[in-house]
This record gives C-alpha cells, sequence and structure tokens, in this order.
C-alpha cells in the first residue's frame, strides 16, 4: 500500500492508502476526496482530476503523455507541476506522495 496526501486549495489535508496499480485518482474517489470530481471515470477525456504533483515527486511520477497534456489543455491555473490523477498509477515507490488539488476543477 502507499499513502498519498491530497492538500486541497485551503491546506486542508487528506490521507488515503492505494494500492499499486489503482491511479491516484481512483484511490480520491474511493475515499471521497474533495477536490477530485473524475467526470470521466479516469479515461482521460476530461480534466477534472487535475493535481499538483509536489516538487519532490514530479521525477518519480514522470512527465504527462502528449494525450494527457492535451486534455490539461482544459484545466484551470494548468502549472508545471500539473498533471491528471487518473494517468499516475501507483507503485509502492509512490509511498508518501503528495499533490495538491486546484482551487476548482471547471
Amino acid at each position: 500500500m502507499a499513502k498519498i496526501t491530497f492538500i486541497a486549495h485551503d491546506g486542508t489535508e487528506t490521507v488515503v492508502e492505494a494500492e499499486p496499480g489503482m491511479t491516484v485518482m481512483e484511490a480520491a474517489v474511493k475515499n471521497s476526496v474533495p477536490g477530485i470530481e473524475a467526470e470521466c471515470g479516469g479515461a482521460c477525456a476530461c480534466a477534472t482530476c487535475h493535481v499538483y504533483v509536489d516538487d519532490a515527486w514530479r521525477e518519480k511520477t514522470g512527465p504527462p503523455s502528449e494525450m494527457e497534456e492535451d486534455m490539461l489543455d482544459f484545466a484551470f491555473e494548468v502549472r508545471e507541476s500539473s498533471r491528471l490523477s487518473c494517468q499516475i498509477k501507483v507503485v509502492e515507490e509512490l509511498d508518501g506522495l503528495v499533490v495538491r488539488t486546484p482551487e476548482k476543477q471547471f
């Protein structure tokens, strides 16, 4: 299991446990994390699971794919650390991952 900390725009933290193989978005939805809408259910067809990956974790989560970058064009307040949480697969090396949710998703 990997622990993931979601930090809302107001500073509220939610820590969840995720099984390897699931996505960060699936862990958020399963645990009702505020700020993760996930309208498309993880199909990379919307940007409602947009997160900012903490700088210390960006190398481990890797860069967004071309398709993910295209969907990020629809997100608000995109930053260099922006990712769609449906595209980040949980692996044991991500234990301790910290992501922040934007003030709004759409």
